[in-house]
């Protein structure tokens, strides 16, 4: 099978179930934003497996970011099923707890928030904020979708996506910590 199809050069794209809407449809950008998001959660792999060394262990990091590359193949696929019908992958509570007990185990490593945190650092947690901003961006998309367009989405997309952020703050502040680098205050 080839890797180009055709179907897409008037510029319109299929859907699960058959359906084609134009490539510039909201719900496309929502998962063209989700793809992005997951090819820049491999980049922070990339780096974070070159940075690995008997001093800097981000084993346990890289597999969760992994998971999480999966877990926004689901939501790609419940996206481009406006239906809800198929059997493609959804979002589940689980995945969301998955998250939130990730946010619960790191934190306990972290001295507690006392100031506005600017991105930085290292290049590592600069990477994983970066990918926290393009998750934003895909949920500000998603609540459009829902709230705008009254489009038929898996509500658990949106808590998914806000966990997700969450957690990628946490683990720019963890990636920092782990290289002895501090957090960079906001300075008014």
């Amino acid at each position: 099978m080839k890797i180009y199809t055709k179907t897409g050069d008037k510029g319109y794209t299929g859907l699960i179930g058959g359906k084609r809407i134009s490539k510039s449809n909201l719900r496309i950008i929502t998962y063209g934003t989700v793809d992005e998001l997951n090819s820049y959660i491999g980049l922070c792999i990339a780096v974070l497996s070159e940075r690995q060394s008997k001093n800097f262990l981000f084993q346990d990091v890289i597999n969760l970011l992994n998971l999480i590359q999966n877990d926004l193949f689901i939501i790609g696929s419940d996206l481009a099923d406006p239906n809800l019908k198929s059997n493609t992958g959804r979002v589940k509570k689980e995945m969301i707890e998955n998250l939130e007990n990730n946010i619960d185990r790191y934190e306990n490593d972290l001295d507690p928030i006392r100031y506005f945190i600017l991105p930085g650092g290292s290049i590592e947690s600069a990477y994983i904020h970066i990918a926290r901003t393009i998750v934003r961006r895909a949920e500000t998309s998603v609540s459009k979708l829902i709230t705008n367009n009254n489009q038929t989405i898996n509500k658990l997309i949106l808590i998914y996506l806000n966990r997700l952020s969450d957690l990628f703050f946490v683990l720019a502040r963890l990636i920092n910590k782990r290289l002895r680098i501090s957090d960079i205050a906001w300075r008014p």
